[in-house]
Protein backbone atom coordinates (compact mmCIF):
# COMPACT_ATOMS: atom_id res chain seq x y z
CA UNK A 1 0.00 0.00 0.00
CA UNK A 2 1.40 3.40 -1.01
CA UNK A 3 2.18 5.76 1.82
CA UNK A 4 -0.01 8.87 1.87
CA UNK A 5 1.95 12.11 2.17
CA UNK A 6 0.98 14.25 5.15
CA UNK A 7 -1.02 17.38 4.40
CA UNK A 8 -1.17 20.43 6.63
CA UNK A 9 -4.57 21.11 8.15
CA UNK A 10 -4.88 24.04 10.58
CA UNK A 11 -6.51 23.28 13.90
CA UNK A 12 -9.87 24.79 14.72
CA UNK A 13 -8.73 26.37 17.99
CA UNK A 14 -11.81 28.49 18.63
CA UNK A 15 -14.13 25.48 18.76
CA UNK A 16 -12.15 23.40 21.25
CA UNK A 17 -13.61 22.83 24.72
CA UNK A 18 -10.70 24.60 26.43
CA UNK A 19 -10.94 27.73 24.26
CA UNK A 20 -14.71 27.97 24.71
CA UNK A 21 -14.50 27.64 28.50
CA UNK A 22 -11.75 30.26 28.85
CA UNK A 23 -13.44 32.67 26.44
CA UNK A 24 -16.86 32.41 28.12
CA UNK A 25 -15.80 32.45 31.78
CA UNK A 26 -12.47 34.32 32.02
CA UNK A 27 -13.99 37.71 32.94
CA UNK A 28 -16.28 36.11 35.53
CA UNK A 29 -13.28 34.26 37.00
CA UNK A 30 -11.16 37.43 37.19
CA UNK A 31 -14.10 39.22 38.84
CA UNK A 32 -14.47 36.45 41.43
CA UNK A 33 -10.74 36.61 42.16
CA UNK A 34 -10.85 40.39 42.58
CA UNK A 35 -13.86 40.11 44.90
CA UNK A 36 -12.17 37.47 47.03
CA UNK A 37 -9.01 39.56 47.23
CA UNK A 38 -10.70 42.87 48.05
CA UNK A 39 -9.82 44.25 44.64
CA UNK A 40 -6.44 42.57 44.26
CA UNK A 41 -6.53 40.26 41.26
CA UNK A 42 -4.19 37.60 40.00
CA UNK A 43 -0.54 38.34 39.29
CA UNK A 44 -0.09 39.89 35.87
CA UNK A 45 1.74 36.90 34.38
CA UNK A 46 -1.16 34.56 35.24
CA UNK A 47 -3.77 36.81 33.61
CA UNK A 48 -1.48 37.27 30.62
CA UNK A 49 -1.28 33.48 30.19
CA UNK A 50 -5.08 33.33 29.87
CA UNK A 51 -5.39 36.26 27.47
CA UNK A 52 -2.60 35.12 25.17
CA UNK A 53 -4.14 31.65 25.05
CA UNK A 54 -7.34 33.15 23.62
CA UNK A 55 -5.28 34.24 20.56
CA UNK A 56 -3.47 30.89 20.18
CA UNK A 57 -4.33 29.46 16.75
CA UNK A 58 -6.76 32.31 16.03
CA UNK A 59 -6.35 34.26 12.79
CA UNK A 60 -7.04 37.60 14.48
CA UNK A 61 -3.84 37.14 16.50
CA UNK A 62 -1.59 37.21 13.42
CA UNK A 63 -0.49 34.70 10.82
CA UNK A 64 2.51 33.28 8.99
CA UNK A 65 2.19 33.02 5.21
CA UNK A 66 3.33 29.79 3.52
CA UNK A 67 3.71 29.42 -0.25
CA UNK A 68 4.37 26.22 -2.17
CA UNK A 69 7.36 26.48 -4.51
CA UNK A 70 5.76 24.01 -6.91
CA UNK A 71 2.14 25.08 -7.34
CA UNK A 72 2.28 28.54 -5.68
CA UNK A 73 -0.58 27.62 -3.37
CA UNK A 74 -0.60 29.69 -0.20
CA UNK A 75 -1.51 28.85 3.39
CA UNK A 76 -2.14 31.20 6.30
CA UNK A 77 -1.15 29.63 9.62
CA UNK A 78 -2.18 31.41 12.84
CA UNK A 79 0.47 32.10 15.45
CA UNK A 80 0.56 30.20 18.72
CA UNK A 81 0.69 31.68 22.22
CA UNK A 82 3.90 29.77 23.13
CA UNK A 83 2.51 29.33 26.63
CA UNK A 84 4.49 27.16 29.05
CA UNK A 85 1.74 26.44 31.55
CA UNK A 86 -1.22 24.48 30.19
CA UNK A 87 -1.84 25.20 26.49
CA UNK A 88 -2.13 21.68 24.99
CA UNK A 89 -1.05 22.75 21.50
CA UNK A 90 2.07 24.69 22.52
CA UNK A 91 2.89 22.12 25.18
CA UNK A 92 2.61 19.33 22.62
CA UNK A 93 4.93 21.06 20.20
CA UNK A 94 7.46 21.78 22.93
CA UNK A 95 7.23 18.16 24.08
CA UNK A 96 7.94 16.81 20.57
CA UNK A 97 10.74 19.26 19.90
CA UNK A 98 12.59 18.74 23.18
CA UNK A 99 12.18 14.97 23.12
CA UNK A 100 13.83 14.87 19.68
CA UNK A 101 16.61 17.13 20.94
CA UNK A 102 17.28 14.94 23.99
CA UNK A 103 17.47 11.76 21.91
CA UNK A 104 19.55 13.26 19.08
CA UNK A 105 21.92 15.58 20.93
CA UNK A 106 21.97 14.91 24.68
CA UNK A 107 21.38 11.32 25.78
CA UNK A 108 24.04 8.81 24.65
CA UNK A 109 23.27 5.34 23.40
CA UNK A 110 23.22 3.72 26.86
CA UNK A 111 20.43 2.32 29.06
CA UNK A 112 18.21 4.95 30.72
CA UNK A 113 16.10 4.58 33.88
CA UNK A 114 13.31 6.92 34.94
CA UNK A 115 13.17 7.98 38.60
CA UNK A 116 10.10 9.91 39.80
CA UNK A 117 10.10 11.80 43.10
CA UNK A 118 6.86 13.08 44.66
CA UNK A 119 6.91 15.23 47.80
CA UNK A 120 4.36 15.80 50.63
CA UNK A 121 1.43 18.17 50.17
CA UNK A 122 2.86 20.91 52.38
CA UNK A 123 6.07 20.98 50.39
CA UNK A 124 4.15 20.98 47.10
CA UNK A 125 2.54 24.27 48.08
CA UNK A 126 5.90 25.92 48.71
CA UNK A 127 7.53 24.49 45.58
CA UNK A 128 4.65 25.67 43.38
CA UNK A 129 5.74 29.30 43.80
CA UNK A 130 9.28 29.30 45.23
CA UNK A 131 11.44 28.38 42.26
CA UNK A 132 14.66 28.76 44.25
CA UNK A 133 13.44 26.20 46.77
CA UNK A 134 12.35 23.78 44.04
CA UNK A 135 15.81 24.02 42.43
CA UNK A 136 17.43 23.38 45.81
CA UNK A 137 15.27 20.29 46.37
CA UNK A 138 16.14 19.12 42.86
CA UNK A 139 19.88 19.47 43.59
CA UNK A 140 19.50 17.39 46.75
CA UNK A 141 17.52 14.71 44.95
CA UNK A 142 19.79 14.54 41.87
CA UNK A 143 22.94 14.27 43.97
CA UNK A 144 21.43 11.34 45.87
CA UNK A 145 20.82 9.56 42.56
CA UNK A 146 24.36 10.31 41.36
CA UNK A 147 25.70 8.88 44.64
CA UNK A 148 23.59 5.74 44.20
CA UNK A 149 25.21 5.03 40.84
CA UNK A 150 28.71 5.98 42.03
CA UNK A 151 28.55 3.67 45.05
CA UNK A 152 27.12 0.84 42.97
CA UNK A 153 29.93 1.17 40.42
CA UNK A 154 32.56 1.22 43.17
CA UNK A 155 31.12 -2.01 44.59
CA UNK A 156 31.42 -3.62 41.13
CA UNK A 157 35.06 -2.60 40.78
CA UNK A 158 34.74 0.66 38.85
CA UNK A 159 35.93 3.41 41.21
CA UNK A 160 35.61 6.94 39.93
CA UNK A 161 32.76 6.11 37.59
CA UNK A 162 30.24 8.87 37.02
CA UNK A 163 26.87 9.29 35.37
CA UNK A 164 24.34 12.03 34.58
CA UNK A 165 20.67 12.89 34.80
CA UNK A 166 18.09 15.05 33.04
CA UNK A 167 15.12 16.16 35.15
CA UNK A 168 11.78 17.65 34.14
CA UNK A 169 9.75 19.43 36.83
CA UNK A 170 6.09 18.65 36.20
CA UNK A 171 3.80 21.16 37.92
CA UNK A 172 0.48 19.28 37.88
CA UNK A 173 -0.90 15.88 38.76
CA UNK A 174 -3.32 13.82 36.69
CA UNK A 175 -6.27 15.59 38.36
CA UNK A 176 -4.95 19.06 37.40
CA UNK A 177 -3.98 19.62 41.04
CA UNK A 178 -0.87 21.63 41.87
CA UNK A 179 1.71 18.89 42.36
CA UNK A 180 5.26 19.82 41.48
CA UNK A 181 7.16 16.54 41.12
CA UNK A 182 10.39 15.47 39.46
CA UNK A 183 10.77 13.10 36.49
CA UNK A 184 14.45 12.17 36.13
CA UNK A 185 16.06 10.30 33.25
CA UNK A 186 19.29 8.80 34.61
CA UNK A 187 21.97 7.10 32.55
CA UNK A 188 21.64 3.60 34.03
CA UNK A 189 25.31 3.05 34.74
CA UNK A 190 28.56 4.98 34.89
CA UNK A 191 31.30 6.20 32.56
CA UNK A 192 34.94 5.67 33.47
CA UNK A 193 38.29 6.30 31.80
CA UNK A 194 39.18 3.53 29.39
CA UNK A 195 42.35 2.66 27.44
CA UNK A 196 43.83 5.51 25.47
CA UNK A 197 41.75 8.15 27.23
CA UNK A 198 38.48 6.88 25.79
CA UNK A 199 35.40 6.55 27.96
CA UNK A 200 33.86 3.20 28.77
CA UNK A 201 30.29 2.71 29.98
CA UNK A 202 29.45 0.15 32.65
CA UNK A 203 25.75 -0.67 32.94
CA UNK A 204 24.24 -0.84 36.42
CA UNK A 205 22.17 -3.66 37.82
CA UNK A 206 18.48 -2.94 38.36
CA UNK A 207 17.99 -1.43 41.85
CA UNK A 208 16.28 -3.58 44.45
CA UNK A 209 13.26 -2.45 46.44
CA UNK A 210 15.54 -1.98 49.46
CA UNK A 211 17.91 0.25 47.47
CA UNK A 212 15.05 2.43 46.27
CA UNK A 213 13.76 2.70 49.83
CA UNK A 214 17.25 3.65 51.09
CA UNK A 215 17.56 6.32 48.40
CA UNK A 216 14.16 7.75 49.36
CA UNK A 217 15.13 7.83 53.05
CA UNK A 218 18.28 9.78 52.17
CA UNK A 219 16.32 12.23 50.01
CA UNK A 220 13.76 12.76 52.78
CA UNK A 221 16.46 13.34 55.41
CA UNK A 222 18.41 15.83 53.29
CA UNK A 223 15.29 17.71 52.17
CA UNK A 224 14.21 18.08 55.80
CA UNK A 225 17.65 19.46 56.67
CA UNK A 226 17.34 21.89 53.76
CA UNK A 227 13.97 23.09 55.04
CA UNK A 228 15.34 23.51 58.56
CA UNK A 229 18.22 25.64 57.28
CA UNK A 230 15.73 27.86 55.45
CA UNK A 231 13.28 28.06 58.35
CA UNK A 232 10.65 26.07 56.47
CA UNK A 233 10.67 22.79 58.38
CA UNK A 234 7.37 20.89 58.12
CA UNK A 235 6.70 21.21 61.84
CA UNK A 236 6.59 24.98 61.60
CA UNK A 237 2.96 26.00 60.96
CA UNK A 238 3.69 29.70 60.73
CA UNK A 239 3.66 31.14 57.22
CA UNK A 240 4.83 34.66 58.01
CA UNK A 241 7.29 36.36 55.70
CA UNK A 242 8.62 33.01 54.47
CA UNK A 243 5.43 32.49 52.46
CA UNK A 244 6.29 34.63 49.45
CA UNK A 245 3.17 33.57 47.58
CA UNK A 246 0.85 34.80 50.36
CA UNK A 247 2.79 38.07 50.54
CA UNK A 248 2.65 38.76 46.80
CA UNK A 249 -0.84 37.45 45.99
CA UNK A 250 -3.04 36.18 48.84
CA UNK A 251 -5.77 35.12 46.41
CA UNK A 252 -3.41 33.03 44.29
CA UNK A 253 -1.99 31.54 47.49
CA UNK A 254 -5.49 30.37 48.43
CA UNK A 255 -6.07 28.98 44.93
CA UNK A 256 -2.76 27.08 44.93
CA UNK A 257 -3.36 25.75 48.45
CA UNK A 258 -6.81 24.49 47.49
CA UNK A 259 -5.43 22.95 44.29
CA UNK A 260 -2.77 21.04 46.23
CA UNK A 261 -5.50 19.55 48.45
CA UNK A 262 -7.87 18.83 45.56
CA UNK A 263 -10.45 21.35 46.79
CA UNK A 264 -12.27 24.45 45.53
CA UNK A 265 -11.06 27.94 46.51
CA UNK A 266 -13.76 30.27 45.11
CA UNK A 267 -17.52 30.36 44.73
CA UNK A 268 -20.38 28.65 46.53
CA UNK A 269 -18.45 25.35 46.83
CA UNK A 270 -15.45 26.92 48.56
CA UNK A 271 -13.55 24.27 50.52
CA UNK A 272 -15.41 21.33 48.95
CA UNK A 273 -13.69 18.47 47.16
CA UNK A 274 -13.66 18.33 43.36
CA UNK A 275 -16.49 16.12 42.09
CA UNK A 276 -15.43 12.62 41.08
CA UNK A 277 -17.16 10.11 38.81
CA UNK A 278 -16.40 6.44 39.51
CA UNK A 279 -16.78 3.72 42.09
CA UNK A 280 -15.15 5.24 45.16
CA UNK A 281 -13.99 2.92 47.87
CA UNK A 282 -11.80 3.27 50.93
CA UNK A 283 -8.21 2.16 50.54
CA UNK A 284 -5.59 1.66 53.20
CA UNK A 285 -2.34 3.62 53.22
CA UNK A 286 0.44 1.72 51.51
CA UNK A 287 4.23 1.75 51.84
CA UNK A 288 4.85 0.48 48.31
CA UNK A 289 2.51 0.39 45.33
CA UNK A 290 4.69 -1.80 43.14
CA UNK A 291 8.21 -3.02 42.40
CA UNK A 292 11.04 -0.51 42.87
CA UNK A 293 8.75 2.00 44.53
CA UNK A 294 8.98 3.38 48.07
CA UNK A 295 6.58 5.63 49.95
CA UNK A 296 7.18 7.27 53.32
CA UNK A 297 5.56 10.28 55.03
CA UNK A 298 4.37 11.80 51.77
CA UNK A 299 7.65 11.23 49.90
CA UNK A 300 7.42 8.73 47.04
CA UNK A 301 10.17 7.40 44.76
CA UNK A 302 9.52 5.18 41.72
CA UNK A 303 12.26 3.63 39.56
CA UNK A 304 10.71 0.75 37.63
CA UNK A 305 10.69 2.24 34.10
CA UNK A 306 13.77 1.33 32.06
CA UNK A 307 14.78 1.67 28.39
CA UNK A 308 17.56 -0.36 26.79
CA UNK A 309 20.52 1.21 25.01
CA UNK A 310 19.34 0.42 21.47
CA UNK A 311 15.66 1.30 21.93
CA UNK A 312 15.85 4.90 20.74
CA UNK A 313 12.17 4.95 19.75
CA UNK A 314 11.26 3.80 23.27
CA UNK A 315 13.56 6.44 24.73
CA UNK A 316 11.87 9.15 22.69
CA UNK A 317 8.46 7.97 23.88
CA UNK A 318 9.73 8.16 27.46
CA UNK A 319 11.10 11.68 26.86
CA UNK A 320 7.72 12.73 25.47
CA UNK A 321 6.02 11.29 28.54
CA UNK A 322 8.13 13.26 31.01
CA UNK A 323 7.79 16.44 28.91
CA UNK A 324 4.04 16.12 28.27
CA UNK A 325 1.63 19.05 28.89
CA UNK A 326 -0.75 18.76 31.89
CA UNK A 327 -3.65 17.45 29.79
CA UNK A 328 -4.74 16.78 26.22
CA UNK A 329 -7.68 18.38 24.45
CA UNK A 330 -9.22 14.96 23.77
CA UNK A 331 -9.60 14.30 27.50
CA UNK A 332 -11.82 17.36 28.04
CA UNK A 333 -15.57 17.14 27.55
CA UNK A 334 -18.23 19.81 27.92
CA UNK A 335 -21.26 18.33 29.65
CA UNK A 336 -24.85 19.29 28.92
CA UNK A 337 -25.08 21.06 32.31
CA UNK A 338 -22.17 23.36 31.41
CA UNK A 339 -19.62 21.62 33.61
CA UNK A 340 -16.26 20.38 32.33
CA UNK A 341 -15.37 16.69 32.60
CA UNK A 342 -11.73 15.62 32.59
CA UNK A 343 -11.23 11.97 31.67
CA UNK A 344 -8.34 10.39 33.56
CA UNK A 345 -5.87 8.45 31.46
CA UNK A 346 -5.74 5.77 34.18
CA UNK A 347 -8.43 5.24 36.80
CA UNK A 348 -7.36 6.10 40.35
CA UNK A 349 -7.07 3.47 43.06
CA UNK A 350 -10.47 4.48 44.47
CA UNK A 351 -12.12 3.86 41.08
CA UNK A 352 -12.39 7.50 39.94
CA UNK A 353 -12.48 7.73 36.14
CA UNK A 354 -13.48 11.38 35.59
CA UNK A 355 -13.27 14.67 37.44
CA UNK A 356 -16.06 17.20 37.00
CA UNK A 357 -15.40 20.93 37.39
CA UNK A 358 -17.57 24.00 37.43
CA UNK A 359 -16.13 26.49 34.90
CA UNK A 360 -14.63 28.73 37.62
CA UNK A 361 -13.20 25.69 39.41
CA UNK A 362 -11.52 24.62 36.19
CA UNK A 363 -9.97 28.06 35.65
CA UNK A 364 -8.72 27.93 39.24
CA UNK A 365 -6.75 24.82 38.41
CA UNK A 366 -5.24 26.44 35.31
CA UNK A 367 -4.17 29.49 37.32
CA UNK A 368 -2.58 27.34 40.04
CA UNK A 369 -0.32 25.48 37.60
CA UNK A 370 0.99 28.59 35.82
CA UNK A 371 4.73 29.00 36.50
CA UNK A 372 6.51 32.26 37.11
CA UNK A 373 8.15 33.80 34.04
CA UNK A 374 11.78 32.86 33.39
CA UNK A 375 11.71 29.69 35.50
CA UNK A 376 13.52 26.72 34.02
CA UNK A 377 11.52 23.48 34.19
CA UNK A 378 14.16 21.31 32.48
CA UNK A 379 17.51 20.69 34.15
CA UNK A 380 20.55 18.43 33.82
CA UNK A 381 22.93 17.28 36.53
CA UNK A 382 25.84 15.61 34.78
CA UNK A 383 29.41 14.61 35.35
CA UNK A 384 29.99 13.50 31.76
CA UNK A 385 28.89 15.89 29.04
CA UNK A 386 28.97 15.52 25.28
CA UNK A 387 31.80 17.53 23.80
CA UNK A 388 30.75 20.14 21.20
CA UNK A 389 33.22 18.77 18.64
CA UNK A 390 31.50 15.57 17.60
CA UNK A 391 28.63 13.16 18.04
CA UNK A 392 30.68 10.45 19.74
CA UNK A 393 33.18 12.57 21.67
CA UNK A 394 32.69 13.08 25.38
CA UNK A 395 34.47 15.20 27.96
CA UNK A 396 34.51 15.16 31.74
CA UNK A 397 33.56 17.94 34.14
CA UNK A 398 33.60 17.89 37.91
CA UNK A 399 30.81 20.43 38.34
CA UNK A 400 27.14 19.70 37.89
CA UNK A 401 25.85 22.22 35.39
CA UNK A 402 22.63 22.83 33.44
CA UNK A 403 22.31 21.66 29.87
CA UNK A 404 22.40 24.34 27.16
CA UNK A 405 19.07 25.60 25.91
CA UNK A 406 18.01 23.55 22.88
CA UNK A 407 17.76 25.39 19.61
CA UNK A 408 14.26 25.70 18.25
CA UNK A 409 13.60 23.23 15.43
CA UNK A 410 11.34 23.63 12.44
CA UNK A 411 8.61 21.06 12.05
CA UNK A 412 10.24 19.10 9.15
CA UNK A 413 13.18 18.47 11.49
CA UNK A 414 10.99 17.25 14.36
CA UNK A 415 10.04 13.70 13.56
CA UNK A 416 6.51 12.43 13.91
CA UNK A 417 6.91 8.98 15.40
CA UNK A 418 3.99 6.51 15.25
CA UNK A 419 3.71 4.12 18.16
CA UNK A 420 6.36 1.39 17.94
CA UNK A 421 8.04 2.69 14.78
CA UNK A 422 11.72 3.73 14.56
CA UNK A 423 12.36 7.48 14.50
CA UNK A 424 12.82 9.16 11.16
CA UNK A 425 15.94 11.04 10.26
CA UNK A 426 15.56 14.85 10.17
CA UNK A 427 14.73 16.08 6.69
CA UNK A 428 16.39 18.98 4.85
CA UNK A 429 13.06 20.72 4.24
CA UNK A 430 12.29 22.58 1.06
CA UNK A 431 8.73 23.87 1.10
CA UNK A 432 6.04 21.97 -0.79
CA UNK A 433 2.31 21.60 -0.23
CA UNK A 434 3.14 19.06 2.46
CA UNK A 435 6.05 21.04 3.94
CA UNK A 436 6.18 23.47 6.81
CA UNK A 437 9.13 25.76 6.16
CA UNK A 438 7.99 29.38 5.59
CA UNK A 439 9.34 31.28 2.63
CA UNK A 440 7.71 34.44 3.92
CA UNK A 441 6.26 35.15 7.32
CA UNK A 442 5.32 38.25 9.24
CA UNK A 443 3.30 39.06 12.34
CA UNK A 444 0.55 41.27 10.93
CA UNK A 445 -2.91 41.02 12.53
CA UNK A 446 -5.73 40.47 10.04
CA UNK A 447 -9.42 41.19 10.28
CA UNK A 448 -11.43 37.99 10.41
CA UNK A 449 -10.59 34.51 9.20
CA UNK A 450 -12.05 35.24 5.76
CA UNK A 451 -8.63 36.46 4.60
CA UNK A 452 -7.50 32.83 4.52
Amino acid sequence: MARVAPVYRPRDAEHTVLHQVVALHLEAFLGAVAEAGDGAGLPQFVEREFREFLLCGVFEGGVARFQCEGCAREHLVPFSCKGRAWCPSCGGRRMTERAAHLVDAVLPRVPVRQWVLTVPHRLRYRLAWNHGLSRAVLRVYARVLLDVYTRGARARGFPGGRTGTVTVMQRAGSGLNANLHFHTLALDGVFSDGPGGALAFHAAAAPSDAEVAAALATVRQRVRRLLVRRGLEPGDDATGPADRLADESPVLAGIVGASVQGRVALGSREGARVRRLGDERDTAAVISRGPRQAHFEGFDLHANVWVSANDRAGLERLCRYVLRPPFAQKHLRLRSDGRIALELKTAWRDGTRELVFEPLEFLERLAAMTPRPETNLLSAMACWLRAPGGASAWSRTDACCPSPRPRRRRWPQVRTMPEGSPPRAPGPGRLSCTGRLPLMSWRVPIVGAGCA
